[in-house]
């Protein structure tokens, strides 16, 4: 779930030489009422670009539909999946590079003319049916229901159309050769059958463990490397959103607002269960897999179990379970195949359909309508989330209040005793540190080392609530004693003698390895993995991404044993059993389509190089206490989901 998940939220993060404007991104996702969280933030700045300000409202209505556009296609979204998916600071990056790439355009004098903005419209897919505009009261009335006004829409198409021309610009100089397309087309069709072994370090014993004349003569040797940091001191106050609930009090009336101005949260998508049955072809079995395909349509059509045929003739690995793919997984197939599944009703199946490499017969299982839940299923998350936006606020404020105190009084912890408050110290904090269990992020060090000594912070934000700190003690960096750093040395010489160790171990099982590897890998303590269909750039469990493994695979002979390769865990063992390399043939006939792609990517490397430039030249800055103090309170939503 959680794969096919990563693999197709890609579709929905910012592609930068498609900058989409990000009122567009969610033009009919719009949530009902805005919510009171983030009227409360509009006012503050959340990032800079050059002279320009973006205000937190901005952000936070934007992330606020990308989740629920997420949410709409997998309902079974939470906290810390979203944080997982980095789709916050994706999110943040987006309106910071729409907003560098204006300005770039502006300081180059381009204009985007009425035609533009016009072939802009009349393209949009929202406004075409059966390809064609649909003129212009329907467009009206489409923005209308919205509540988007004419002007509001063409000004975004306008701006999108500068972008546009300065992306032309920029990339123009970008060009590939034929070669190129043909190596980057080999990368992304050439697979290989493999199967390795791992041995992890961990796993290893050294009988031998470093002496103390050993780890001392290796921090003499390398006495300039050891260091110990700069670190901190500082007083703080923190105040937990938990503590404050007891205070909060929330009518009924205010449930039924927020019910009725969020409707769209609540909604319950279409969801869709679909079983396949997938019979792969090569050139040379085509028509004899094409006619199987056909033969187990006949006889499901004639309404034999489609699991139990799945499991008899299905050849990929949901076979097992009847060819279940289950509410999401599916979704990850190839078009053709999400696209037949679209025009299924439940019980309903389809196919032969075609792909690239095999034929799928496909049956729709299930199907669920979309649904508004009723308030009273949700009245009790509703309640948590104004509870949640209640005691923040109340917590803000209280932080607030004592942070104007404290810089009135020069001192933290005299403000907090007035207000019956207690301030403790932090300790010695390293930058990054994490402070007790409500900063794991080191949001408190961090400012510590944003301030002056006796300076007091802004307002500090995490997910369980919010303090200040002041700083009151610096102690330098400066050369670390042996006694400091002992364990430190005595644990790095452990593990290169546990690398050195599994090396020669693996390098020995190498020599009398016999042909049945998990057998082997059971017998030895060894990890064993398999993968069916390998391409360059996949990530390979204990090996990590790794180009050197790919050029390995890709020219290792098919049944030989190669040589011993680092893994992320230690050494590994490769074997080719399969290979397919890619159709020449097929490459010429999509000659023309494949180079387009691979220069629509060259043109992006290039682009995120030049906008990371851009951020530098125009100073690009980030309040990111505000930006983890607006995520907090959206993710506040979806923690119990």
């Amino acid at each position: 779930m959680l794969k096919t998940m990563r693999k197709n939220v890609k579709s929905l993060k910012p592609v930068l030489w498609i900058v989409v404007f990000t009122f567009v991104i969610a033009i009919f996702a719009i949530w009902g009422g805005g919510g009171r969280v983030g009227e409360r933030g509009s006012a503050n700045v959340i990032a800079t670009v050059g002279s320009q300000k973006i205000q937190a409202d901005e952000y936070y209505q934007s992330l606020r539909q990308r989740i629920e556009a997420i949410k709409r296609q997998y309902s079974e979204i939470n906290s810390a999946l979203i944080q997982q998916l980095n789709i916050p600071m994706d999110t943040l990056a987006q309106i910071i590079q729409r907003r560098l790439l204006l300005q770039i355009a502006r300081e180059m004098g381009l204009r985007a003319s009425k035609n533009e903005v016009r072939d802009k419209i009349v393209s949009f897919a929202a406004f075409q049916k059966d390809g064609v505009f649909v003129g212009y009261e329907l467009y009206r009335q489409i923005l209308d229901y919205n509540h988007i006004s004419i002007k509001e829409f063409e000004d975004g198409l306008r701006e999108d159309a500068l972008i546009d021309k300065l992306i032309g610009i920029v990339t123009s100089g970008i060009f590939i050769t034929e070669d190129q397309v043909w190596e980057n087309y080999q990368k992304e069709n050439e697979t290989a059958r493999i199967e390795y072994l791992v041995l992890e370090n961990s796993k290893v014993e050294v009988k031998d463990p470093p002496t103390e004349d050993q780890i001392r003569a290796h921090f003499e040797k390398n006495a300039s490397a050891f260091k110990i940091p700069e670190k901190r001191t500082g007083d703080y106050v923190f105040l937990k959103t938990e503590d404050v609930k007891k205070d909060v009090k929330v009518e009924d009336s205010e449930i039924e607002d927020y019910y009725q101005e969020n409707r769209a949260q609540f909604e319950e998508p279409e969801k869709t269960k679909v079983s396949r049955i997938w019979l792969p072809f090569t050139p040379e079995t085509k028509e004899a897999v094409s006619s199987e395909a056909a033969g187990l349509a006949s006889r499901i059509e004639a309404g034999e179990d489609f699991a139990g045929l799945a499991m008899a003739h299905s050849k990929d690995d949901k076979a097992v379970s009847g060819g279940d793919w289950g509410y999401y997984d599916w979704r990850s197939l190839s078009p053709a195949e999400t696209e037949a599944v679209g025009n299924l009703e439940e019980g309903k199946s389809a196919g032969p359909v075609e792909t690239e490499s095999g034929f799928a017969i496909l049956k729709v299982t299930e199907k669920t309508p979309a649904a508004l839940r009723p308030l009273e299923d949700v009245r009790d998350t509703i309640l948590r989330i104004i509870e949640d936006e209640k005691s923040r606020n109340l917590v803000s404020e209280a932080i607030q209040k004592l942070g104007k105190a404290a810089r009135r009084e020069k001192n933290l912890d005299l403000a907090a005793q007035k207000q019956n408050l207690k301030a403790s110290s932090t300790g010695p904090l390293k930058k990054g540190d994490p402070l007790l269990d409500f900063d794991s992020a080191g949001s408190f060090s961090e400012s510590l080392f944003a301030l002056g000594v006796k300076e007091i912070s802004a307002p500090v934000y995490t997910a369980a609530g919010a303090g200040l700190v002041q700083l009151n003690e610096i102690e330098p960096e400066r050369p670390a004693q042996f006694e400091e750093v002992k364990a430190e040395i005595e644990t790095d010489l452990m593990n290169v003698r546990k690398k050195e160790t599994a090396f020669e171990n693996l390098k020995a099982v190498k020599v009398s390895l016999k042909n049945d590897w998990a057998s082997e890998a059971t017998a030895r303590n060894l990890e064993y993995r398999t993968v069916e269909t390998h391409k360059w750039g996949q990530y390979l469990s204990l090996i990590g991404e790794n180009p050197e493994i790919d050029k390995l695979i890709f020219t290792l002979p098919v049944g030989t044993v190669s040589e011993l390769s680092p893994a992320e865990s230690g050494w590994a063992l490769f074997r080719v059993l399969d290979r397919k390399s890619a159709d020449k043939q097929e490459f010429d006939k999509n000659k023309a389509a494949e180079t387009d792609s691979f220069l629509a990517r060259e043109k992006n490397v290039f682009l995120q190089s030049y906008l990371a430039q851009a951020r530098e030249d125009k100073k690009v800055e980030v309040n990111y206490d505000l930006f983890l103090q607006l995520n907090s309170e959206i993710l506040s939503r979806y923690a119990g989901e």
